[in-house]
């Protein structure tokens, strides 16, 4: 009884988890310590975001009827899910820089709106811009005409200025 309801109880987790992500990503995470796995949860956790180790059976059952149900494919073996709940970017690149950094474990696909990302189609995700940065880019883009102008008007006031001034050092000879 005690077994059933805990994998109830697992599995409602996991819906929860589930309504609230934007994007979902499956890694392998063989080889991994519990301290590893905490660092890891830490990581996601400060971006945002959550990781949870499931098994496969679980998985299947919290997916069916939501846009992570193109997951499905891709529980085989032991698997974790990697959650991101304010950005689509930052948990992939969390996720693939942990990999790189501990040479274990590999990202197994990603489902984004509904639709299933290959393995190598999350890796392209990790290595987008996340939102902090297209909006600084995008800031800046809006920001430079406006320097431009303030940069040409300011040249045209400092060549008056000095010619000014030379006409003035002229008359004064």
């Amino acid at each position: 009884m005690a077994n059933k309801a805990f994998k109830s109880d697992k599995i409602e987790l996991l819906k929860s988890k589930l309504d609230k992500a934007q994007v979902a990503l499956v890694s392998d995470y063989k080889g991994y310590s519990v301290e590893e796995i905490t660092n890891l949860r830490r990581a996601l956790q400060k971006d945002g975001g959550d990781y949870m180790v499931t098994k496969n059976t679980l998985a299947k059952i919290a997916v069916k009827g939501t846009d992570f149900e193109v997951l499905t494919e891709s529980f085989k073996g032991p698997i974790a899910l990697a959650f991101g709940f304010n950005d689509q970017v930052s948990p992939a690149k969390v996720l693939a820089n942990f990999i790189k950094e501990t040479k274990k474990g590999e990202i197994l696909g990603a489902a984004l709106d509904g639709k299933l990302l290959t393995a190598q189609e999350a890796q392209a995700l990790s290595k987008l811009p996340s939102k902090e940065e297209l909006i600084a880019k995008l800031l800046g883009s809006m920001n430079s005409p406006a320097s431009g102008i303030v940069g040409s008007m300011n040249a045209v006031m400092s060549s008056l200025t000095r010619a000014v001034a030379a006409v003035r050092d002229q008359k004064a000879a």
